[in-house]
């Protein structure tokens, strides 16, 4: 029988059997609790992009298609920061787990240096885009749109990478509400920005003719930005306070900020590789034509709403993982790790049938345009198929970061994703090496095949990971 200390969610037992039973029950009872909020913030963050794919779209394929080239560029640059400095999360549970709450204000204090530097880094990165986007050959219809809607939106860059240092201290100390709520209300107020920005407005004598689909871009910034000061104000009045965040100003640490790149860089470069597949696949379909691309952001955009429910079960996961792993009770850490990979593929299975049966009238929301409805329809049941694959590795991938094992998966998703569909995307798309040429289905064909890859692989690190104690104590030194 183990020592391992009982999970605090367990109640009494009166056999072996039932106690196995309890114990899930209650772990999926504390998982769902922690995770429903988690699934709002996340659902409430990628509508705003939704929002901005609508709105664009309304206007023309080309506002639409500036949208997604924009995002392409965007999306990757904030994900691969943000993803450096998730490393707060499992720091911040485990140190909870062991009850030294204390000491993770001064974490995220040091966090807010990497959000500094690479919110910088990225700002100027951004300011490339137009020849990036000239140099790879894309619709030059697009082109203006997205540069206009990125000088814009990467004054948000600082605010919301500010935003999620923060988020990840909550979230770390097992409470997920606050995010739930600033999300939400943020989403409220993109819809009326965005309307205003993109399709204009009149007060009075004064006319404001709208900014089409770049109208995206000031509108984001302002959210980002009022995201920030409203976490800051929950960090400084809520219970979060204990946290010791307020308490002084922290120089750079550069100790603490080594062990945080060391943890955090695996899982920045990790979601950039995974993102960034989607968004040079984005760009390359932009060589086929502007409905191509409109069709693709259609699809992605759609997807990626359903892939906001595992990425949230996941983070769940590496919360109640890490706060089970700062308690050494490797057994309850596994089985939160079982639960949230339970519920995600039940998640996957209704997304399924969701596409499969609604995605002529979901396509209908974004564009009236044929063309784009056609290829967009179709793009659908390809995320029929890679959904199941999807939900496992990124939900995996949030278990094995509650453990602090960041490497391995960042070596899975460059291998996946990089080295598998990436370069059969290419030869699919465009009908390299002797095959035909299957435009912008070939992409999405290779996507699946590299999503089912990193799924297998990333889903057997846990399994075997979360059966080794010693290995895990190894990686809770980190």
């Amino acid at each position: 029988m183990s020592n391992v200390p009982p999970d605090s969610s367990i109640g009494p037992s009166t056999g072996a059997e039932s106690q196995i039973r309890s114990s899930f029950s209650g772990e999926l009872k504390t998982l769902g609790l922690l995770s429903l909020p988690m699934i709002f913030t996340q659902l409430s963050q990628m509508g705003m992009g939704v929002a901005d794919a609508v709105m664009a779209g309304q206007v023309s394929p080309a506002d639409l298609a500036g949208v997604s080239l924009g995002g392409s560029l965007y999306w990757p640059l904030m994900l691969f920061v943000s993803g450096v400095i998730m490393a707060v999360t499992p720091s911040v549970s485990q140190l909870h787990g062991a009850g030294r709450t204390s000491e993770t204000g001064e974490v995220v204090r040091q966090a807010m240096w990497l959000v500094l530097v690479g919110s910088m880094l990225a700002v100027f990165g951004i300011g490339f885009a137009g020849p990036l986007f000239e140099q790879v050959g894309v619709d030059p219809r697009g082109i203006p749109i997205a540069v206009e809607y990125l000088s814009w939106a990467r004054w948000g860059l600082l605010p919301v990478l500010g935003y999620f240092a923060l988020r990840y201290l909550c979230d770390g100390l097992s409470w997920t509400l606050p995010a739930m709520l600033i999300a939400g209300s943020a989403l409220l107020l993109k819809l009326p920005l965005n309307y205003l920005f993109i399709f204009g407005f009149t007060v009075g004598s004064y006319e404001f003719e709208g900014m089409g689909g770049a109208g995206a871009g000031p509108a984001t910034a302002i959210i980002m930005t009022a995201e920030l000061i409203a976490m800051l104000l929950v960090v400084r009045y809520s219970r979060i306070s204990r946290s010791g965040f307020w308490d002084h100003f922290s120089p750079p640490d550069f100790v603490e900020i080594r062990r945080l790149l060391k943890l955090g860089l695996p899982i920045g470069l990790a979601m950039f590789f995974e993102m960034a597949v989607f968004s040079i696949v984005t760009i390359l379909i932009g060589r086929i034509g502007i409905e191509a691309v409109a069709s693709h952001q259609v699809a992605t955009s759609v997807t990626g709403v359903m892939f906001m429910v595992p990425l949230a079960l996941g983070m769940a996961a590496s919360i109640r993982v890490g706060f089970n792993v700062g308690r050494k009770d490797y057994v309850a850490a596994r089985r939160s790790g079982m639960v949230a990979l339970s519920l995600s593929m039940g998640c996957a299975v209704f997304g399924v049938s969701v596409l499969l049966l609604a995605r002529s009238q979901i396509a209908g929301f974004y564009t009236n345009d044929a063309q784009v409805l056609g290829i967009a329809t179709t793009l659908m049941l390809f995320a029929a198929f890679f959904q199941p694959f999807d939900n496992l590795q990124v939900t995996s991938l949030g278990a094995l970061r509650g453990y602090k094992d960041t490497r391995f998966p960042m070596v899975a998703a460059l291998t996946a994703y990089w080295g598998v569909a990436l370069p059969v995307g290419a030869v699919l798309g465009f009908g390299l090496l002797g095959f035909p040429e299957y435009g912008v289905y070939g992409f999405w064909s290779a996507l699946v095949v590299g999503l089912g890859l990193a799924a297998i692989v990333l889903a057997a690190r846990f399994n075997k990971l979360s059966r080794n104690p010693e290995l895990i104590e190894q990686f809770a030194q980190r």
